[in-house]
């Protein structure tokens, strides 16, 4: 495949270059926040660390950690590095999980972010000749706006879908010969499963690709997209807190997807201690932001689970890579003592040959956790033949077990029962929470 690049200077950069344009944005980018962010100075101050005490890349473990409940707690201003006047836009997140977390952008901020996004499009084999169809949600959600922009800088004519109606996101698909598909992957599964009932069949349109990404996603559900879609699905990595999509992308290899580092600097580290861990360990993922000039962001705790290799990619990008992450340490459901993670659920669910829509309900009976799975049968195998419906539900049951450890209650379903989503799907659904349970 021929390799190509958005901006070749940068993605295929030396390594020891990298670390060294790395060096000096961190020096500089510490002093910069340190300087104009006071909540993030008393934590400098507190842990006793000055920006002179830092003089290079390892000196950043001596800095310490911002969590999302530091930027709630900072919310809305307290964060803020540069004048409002120096800003043009907000974003936030969806604020499902407790207060919003509200991120600036200056028009660098916004600049950078698109580029980040217009490398993944081109990654994905985008040229100004495609079409994108951008159906993540636009407004306060990143993903609309972050790939809307990186279609532009590409020169790609941009369909700006939103999220939804999605017969009209078909007719257009259609009409307009759309070539890249941008949405989340829950998302382009209901597409799929959508172009199926209405008699299309992949290939049926023009169609070459997909950006998936804010939300978890396996490799058995990218098959099932890919198969349904007729497409090559490409992942798509970024939080709100810290741009938007485009933090990493995947290329044409698909094994890993490529940290933009001259604009982020990655870590991983031990979830419960902090401490770094060296590469190729499994550990939370750390981000520090190098150029974010209205929201930096330093030593930034995502919380995703995940794995970084710097081993060398075909593709010619030098950018060091992240796996798929691998869950959340924030996400991880604990029942019966027994850690899970719905991507767990999932793997086994798609293995099995159903389709990604399912939802998990935990609850909390006579002090024990009660632990059930609610499948969608596929069409073509629904029946109302209580003893089929049983062996099919054992059958499930049997894997999950083997995969989790402890045995969920399966419940089959029938197709289109459970709430289909146009933007992040709604997987747990968490009793415990409402009667003051920790999970």
């Amino acid at each position: 495949m021929q390799k190509r690049f958005y901006q070749p200077d940068a993605e295929t950069m030396p390594v020891n270059e990298i670390k060294k344009l790395q060096e000096y944005k961190l020096i500089r980018q510490v002093r910069y926040v340190y300087e104009h962010v006071e909540y993030y100075r008393n934590l400098m101050d507190e842990k006793g660390v000055k920006p002179e005490d830092i003089t290079c890349l390892e000196d950043i473990s001596k800095l310490p950690f911002l969590s999302k409940n530091d930027l709630r707690e900072a919310y809305p201003y307290g964060m803020l590095a540069t004048d409002l006047k120096n800003c043009v836009r907000i974003h936030s997140t969806s604020g499902t999980t407790g207060k919003r977390v509200v991120a600036f952008y200056t028009q660098n901020d916004v600049d950078m972010w698109e580029d980040c996004c217009a490398r993944a499009i081109v990654a994905a084999g985008g040229d100004k000749g495609d079409v994108v169809q951008v159906a993540y949600g636009y407004g306060l959600f990143t993903g609309g706006a972050g790939l809307h922009g990186g279609s532009h800088k590409v020169g790609c004519l941009t369909l700006p879908m939103s999220s939804g109606n999605t017969n009209r996101q078909i007719q257009f698909m259609m009409d307009l010969n759309a070539s890249i598909l941008c949405c989340t992957p829950s998302y382009a599964a209901y597409i799929g499963e959508t172009l199926k009932e209405q008699g299309y069949k992949p290939g049926y349109n023009s169609l070459k690709a997909g950006i998936f990404g804010a939300e978890p996603w396996t490799e058995e559900m990218r098959h099932d997209i890919e198969n349904s879609l007729g497409i090559k699905a490409y992942d798509i990595y970024g939080l709100t807190e810290s741009s938007g999509p485009g933090v990493a992308f995947e290329c044409c290899e698909q094994n890993g997807m490529h940290i933009n580092e001259d604009h982020f600097y990655a870590e991983i580290i031990d979830p419960d201690t902090g401490e770094v861990l060296p590469e190729g360990s499994k550990g939370e993922l750390v981000f520090t932001s190098l150029d974010k000039e209205a929201f930096p962001l330093i030593r930034y705790r995502t919380r995703d689970i995940t794995v970084l290799t710097r081993e060398k990619c075909s593709c010619g990008r030098t950018f060091i890579r992240m796996h798929k992450p691998m869950g959340r340490s924030d996400d991880m459901m604990i029942i019966r003592g027994v850690n899970v993670f719905p991507s767990q659920i999932e793997a086994v669910l798609l293995n099995k040959g159903y389709a990604p829509n399912y939802q998990i309900l935990i609850d909390r009976v006579n002090n024990t956790d009660t632990f059930e799975i609610r499948v969608e049968m596929l069409p073509e195998d629904f029946s109302d033949k209580p003893q089929v419906i049983t062996k099919k539900e054992k059958k499930i049951q049997s894997a999950m077990k083997e995969m989790l450890g402890i045995n969920p209650v399966i419940r089959l379903v029938a197709p289109k029962s459970i709430a289909r989503s146009e933007g992040k799907a709604v997987r747990v659904i968490d009793n415990r929470k409402k009667i003051g349970i920790h999970t």
